[in-house]
């Protein structure tokens, strides 16, 4: 199968509280859903008509099949998702307490979780290399033998050799609690950099790959290191876009916050949608921006990436730029 979008990365069931507000310790009642960065993008990308899989690992248990029957649900293609009969698959908790605080408790992750354990040798470099986009994030590099699988499948992906319209993005998903220093991590994304043709990061993430800095400042390292597109979250500011001709910012899509995470990923599916469109930068800065207040102003993460339509609905009703090719949708 040739895939519009590809991601390596990370997978686990989500366990969100139904009450929203208070701390876990406070907590009567969850429900589950899919999770993972890179798995959430697979599936912001399929709700966007793309044809998306995912590299990863399970657990051989029921949450591992929760997990791959979501995959199904979702539209997004697991011929590359693998069961991992040594490990169990891994939960996430959240706490719900808007509209900033949404603290996560990661358990059956620590040693080893089922999608840090993917070797080399089991990856599909064909299918890698034909991917319209590739996505990988940070957090994969942060373990062995995932961090080997990951360098394999960028080095399998050198950017001379992409076609036209083709481009691999890595997420600066940074998360401290799974690296031992900040230098180890901006170490290891050093080695995979250069094999990027897009970074998506905010400042913190940015700071962790290129240093502390303006996002400008942040934006043009990214660019000297190969990137042809710099991508940094703003925060209540926005987000910009940065290429060797061209700086763009896009505001921010006010929306009431139910859940802050999920954001990002729906972010991420989205550009690569705009980015596989052919849609002007901007365009598709805009409509990354309204796929994630969507997703923002919703508890669930997997379950509330939006459609097209959608996306184009909320940026028509706050007088944004529709994409053209998209304005038959409104």
């Amino acid at each position: 199968m040739t895939y519009d979008v590809l991601t390596l990365g990370r997978i686990s069931v989500d366990v969100y509280p139904n009450d929203i507000g208070v701390p876990l310790a406070d907590v009567t009642s969850f429900g589950k859903y899919l999770g993972g960065s890179a798995t959430n993008v697979a599936v912001a990308a399929a709700r966007h008509g793309r044809a998306a899989g995912v590299i990863t690992k399970v657990g051989d248990d029921d949450f591992g099949t929760f997990l791959e029957r979501e995959l199904d649900k979702f539209g997004v293609d697991r011929t590359l998702v693998a069961r991992d009969d040594s490990l169990q698959t891994p939960v996430t908790f959240c706490a719900i307490q808007p509209p900033e605080d949404f603290p996560l408790y990661f358990y059956g992750r620590f040693p080893m979780a089922p999608d840090w354990n993917i070797e080399p040798d089991a990856l599909d470099l064909d299918a890698i290399r034909g991917a319209g986009i590739f996505w990988s994030t940070v957090t994969g590099l942060s373990r062995e033998p995932s961090r080997s699988a990951q360098i394999a499948a960028h080095e399998a992906r050198p950017v001379e050799a992409l076609s036209a319209g083709q481009h691999t993005i890595l997420d600066l998903d940074y998360r401290p609690m799974f690296w031992d220093s900040v230098e180890q991590a901006r170490e290891q994304v050093a080695r995979v950099l250069p094999y990027a043709t897009v970074a998506i990061g905010n400042d913190t993430e940015c700071a962790v790959a290129v240093g502390e800095g303006t996002p400008d400042e942040q934006a043009d390292r990214l660019l000297a290191a190969g990137v042809q597109i710099a991508v940094v979250k703003l925060g209540p500011e926005g987000v910009m876009a940065k290429t060797r001709t061209e700086r763009i910012v896009s505001a921010p899509v006010p929306v009431q916050t139910a859940n802050g995470l999920g954001a990002g990923d729906s972010f991420g599916g989205a550009f690569c949608h705009g980015l596989l469109a052919g849609w002007p930068l901007e365009q598709v800065l805009d409509f990354a921006n309204a796929a994630g207040a969507i997703v923002a102003s919703k508890v669930a993460c997997s379950d509330a990436m939006p459609t097209t339509a959608e996306v184009i609905s909320l940026l028509a009703e706050r007088g944004r730029t529709v994409p053209n090719s998209q304005k038959d949708l409104v």
